[in-house]
């Protein structure tokens, strides 16, 4: 089992390193997926995201996009996936938690650091869920 602190990690790169860890058959813990950082202007981030949220099709039929950041983080995981309905992709799916903090469970283990200084323009994905 690999768990992950997600304190200050970009978001992609998070997502494509969990989805191949996954797809290898390891089961991944994310945690304190609220400081999870996606790059960026924060103002094309927070309308794109709020674009998705109100696109909902006809009847209410469309996608209909969480806005919780530990869905937002299992989102962009399963965009790497591939076909996450069917075969490989849903079994990798499956073995992917993702946590706001760290759960009791977790603390006394050992996690990876998956974050660096940030020298960039950036918005974590816990305040894009504040402004949802």
């Amino acid at each position: 089992m690999i768990i992950i602190d997600g304190k200050n990690a970009i978001l992609g790169r998070l997502s494509s390193y969990t989805a191949k860890q996954a797809l290898r058959g390891e089961e991944v813990v994310i945690v304190n997926c609220e400081s999870v950082i996606i790059t960026g202007n924060k103002k094309d981030i927070k309308e794109k995201f709020l674009q998705s949220k109100r696109r909902v099709g006809s009847g209410q039929q469309g996608p209909k996009i969480s806005g919780l950041s530990e869905k937002i983080v299992k989102r962009a995981i399963r965009g790497m996936l591939p076909s996450h309905r069917t075969g490989r992709g849903r079994e990798a799916f499956k073995k992917i938690r993702c946590y706001v903090g760290v759960p009791k469970e977790f603390e006394s283990r050992k996690k990876i650091s998956a974050g660096k200084e940030k020298g960039y323009k950036f918005i974590e994905v816990g305040k894009i869920q504040n402004s949802l």
